[in-house]
């Protein structure tokens, strides 16, 4: 019986390898990331090879050009040619070594193209089996708005069908709910799981965040290979299984290094949305506790001495009034002018006739009532 020779996948590269990407994490090509600077290299590399199959092309011309001028000038007999036949054998034998220098170029070339590892690029051209897909028609341009209805639309359709997919595990079972449910092959569901993932992670689900985070990567790695062959996802996600199910050891490492990071990218946006959020939230308690003047009184309560600061503690008003006698006038004032803005501090209603009056009335205050308990 003949064997597989799995020696093709000795050198696969599925996951990218450029680390400094946008943070933004749900957007409906995650493997754009990271995908960029490696479609780049491929380019410059097929570039290189370009040029040098035209150097030798355009050498063996002109290498073919000086043998028929050699020929030529050897079978006539006039002495001009005699002499020109040494001139076209010397260029006849430097375009053959230059012909020899082209030919070990693109021999280098050549191997070390061998030598590249595959990608989710490479690993998508055809060998020796066909599939009849239908080919995905080009999309035009939607607008923001045109995406966020069809996502919303899409959503509400098939949320519990995606949910269901994104709790998978086993490679088999996952290739039979997107057999049965094929419309789920689409950026629709990959953007609904990346933004499950995140949602689990602020929640502290973690481990049913990395549990959605596989699926997510394997729909990703899916819409890259359509993306690849220019067909609709629905009509290649059969390969992905059969490529990720019959791979060695480092084709699933390199599935689940792109998994890995893919969950530090989830960790950090769900740290960005927790932070987010608490400021929200602590503006909000802000504003709820802002005193009659615009001030928030914990601010105020902190910029006190702390004199002042133990007698708020201790609701003790004998005590602020001994504290403000022992003050300077003007820096009590101001003190009580900031504890009437932000409600740390109520005046009483003779205090509230007049807004530009109104620190002098509470220091008064303060301070009649002082000397009224010193008197008795």
């Amino acid at each position: 019986m003949s064997r597989i020779d799995y020696s093709v996948w000795d050198h696969i590269e599925v996951s990218d390898d450029e680390d400094d990407t946008h943070p933004n994490i749900d957007t409906p090509s995650l493997f754009r990331w990271r995908h960029q600077a490696r479609v780049e290299r491929m380019d410059d590399f097929k570039k290189r090879g370009d040029e040098m199959e035209k150097g030798l092309a355009e050498c063996k011309r002109r290498l073919a050009d000086a043998q028929k001028k050699t020929r030529d000038l050897a079978n006539s007999a006039t002495d001009d040619a005699k002499a020109d036949l040494s001139k076209a054998q010397a260029e006849e034998k430097k375009l053959k070594k230059e012909e020899r220098d082209w030919e070990k170029k693109l021999d280098e070339y050549r191997r070390e193209e061998r030598k590249m590892p595959w990608n989710v690029d490479t690993l998508s051209k055809e060998g020796f089996s066909k599939s009849i897909v239908n080919v995905k028609p080009e999309p035009g341009d939607e607008t923001e708005e045109e995406k966020e209805q069809k996502h919303k639309t899409f959503v509400e359709k098939y949320e519990k069908e995606i949910k269901h997919f994104g709790m998978m595990r086993r490679w088999d079972d996952s290739q039979k709910y997107l057999s049965d449910n094929p419309h789920l092959v689409c950026e629709e569901t990959a953007n609904y799981l990346v933004i499950m993932c995140i949602d689990l992670e602020v929640e502290e689900k973690h481990a049913l965040m990395e549990q959605v985070a596989h699926q997510t990567i394997v729909m990703q790695f899916i819409l890259e290979l359509a993306k690849s062959l220019k067909v609709d996802p629905r009509g290649c996600f059969r390969q992905f299984f059969a490529k990720i199910k019959t791979a060695d050891q480092q084709y699933q490492d390199a599935f689940n290094d792109e998994l890995e990071s893919f969950k530090e990218r989830v960790r950090g946006r769900a740290k960005i949305r927790i932070e987010k959020a608490m400021k929200e939230y602590e503006e909000e308690e802000k504003q709820k506790r802002m005193g009659p003047g615009g001030l928030d009184p914990v601010e105020v309560y902190e910029s006190l001495p702390e004199e002042m600061q133990k007698c708020f503690d201790d609701k003790d008003i004998q005590m602020l009034q001994d504290v403000i006698s022992k003050m300077d006038p003007t820096e009590a004032k101001a003190h009580m002018k900031r504890c009437i803005d932000s409600g740390l501090w109520v005046p009483n209603s003779r205090t509230d006739d007049a807004d530009d009056k109104e620190e002098d009335a509470t220091y008064a205050e303060v301070k009649q009532e002082l000397e009224e308990n010193k008197k008795e």
